[in-house]
C-alpha cells in the first residue's frame, strides 16, 4: 500500500470538543493504515475573508491572491495532499467562520473561472470528505451543509466521497462513545477503498 497524504482542515475552535474527539479515531485509523493524516487548526490562523477583487484570476498557475495572510500555505498544502477532509461543528446549518473563509479563497484562488477568460479548475480531481458534529440529527443538522459542499464540489471538479455526521444530543449528555468511534473508523475504511489510499 502506498502512503498517502491526508489533509484536516479542522473547523472547530475546541481543542477537546466533539469533532476533535470525533475526528481522533478516524486520524488513529488511517495513521494505522500508514498513511500521514495531518490536522490543520483553522481558528489559529488568520484568513481574512474574500473580498471577491478577482486579482487571483491573472495568473492560472498560482493561488494568486492579493490577501497575504496563512491562506497561501494552506492552498499549498491542500493542492499537496491525496484527500482533502473537512471537519466542522455545525453553526447555524453551516461550518464555522474560518472555513467559510478559507472556502470563500478557495473557490476563486483555484477554480480560474471568473477573469477575462475561463481558465481551469487547478485542483480538480482533489477527494474531498466531510467530518461533521451538530446539535441536531444529521438530517435536519448537517443536510444543508452537505448540499453545499456537493455543490462546491460539482463546480471546482472535486470528486465528494461522502460525510460522516454525529449527533451531540445536549450540553449534559456524553458526546463520544463506542458507537461513535466505530462510525469514524469506518468512514475512514471506506474513504481509504474509495480514495485508494
Amino acid at each position: 500500500m502506498e502512503k498517502r497524504n491526508i489533509c484536516v482542515l479542522m473547523g472547530s475552535p475546541r481543542k477537546n470538543g466533539n469533532t476533535a474527539a470525533l475526528l481522533a479515531p478516524f486520524c488513529e485509523e488511517l495513521a494505522r493504515q500508514g498513511h500521514d493524516c495531518e490536522t490543520i487548526w483553522l481558528y489559529e490562523k488568520d484568513i481574512a475573508p474574500c473580498t471577491a477583487c478577482r486579482a487571483c484570476q491573472k495568473d492560472w498557475s498560482v493561488f494568486g491572491c492579493r490577501i497575504r495572510d496563512d491562506a497561501y500555505d494552506l492552498f499549498d498544502r491542500v493542492l499537496a495532499c491525496d484527500l482533502l477532509v473537512l471537519a466542522t461543528p455545525i453553526y447555524s446549518w453551516y461550518c464555522t467562520p474560518p472555513m467559510k473563509a478559507l472556502l470563500d479563497r478557495f473557490v476563486y484562488g483555484m477554480n480560474k473561472f471568473y477573469g477575462e477568460e475561463k481558465g481551469p479548475s487547478i485542483w480538480a480531481e482533489k477527494k474531498v470528505a466531510l467530518i461533521v458534529t451538530c446539535g441536531y440529527p444529521s438530517e435536519k443538522g448537517a443536510d444543508l451543509w452537505e448540499s453545499g459542499i456537493i455543490r462546491y464540489c460539482k463546480h471546482s471538479s472535486l470528486q465528494y466521497l461522502g460525510m460522516l455526521a454525529e449527533h451531540d444530543k445536549g450540553y449534559h449528555s456524553v458526546f463520544m462513545d463506542e458507537e461513535k468511534k466505530r462510525h469514524a473508523i469506518a468512514f475512514a475504511e471506506q474513504l481509504a477503498a474509495a480514495a485508494r489510499l
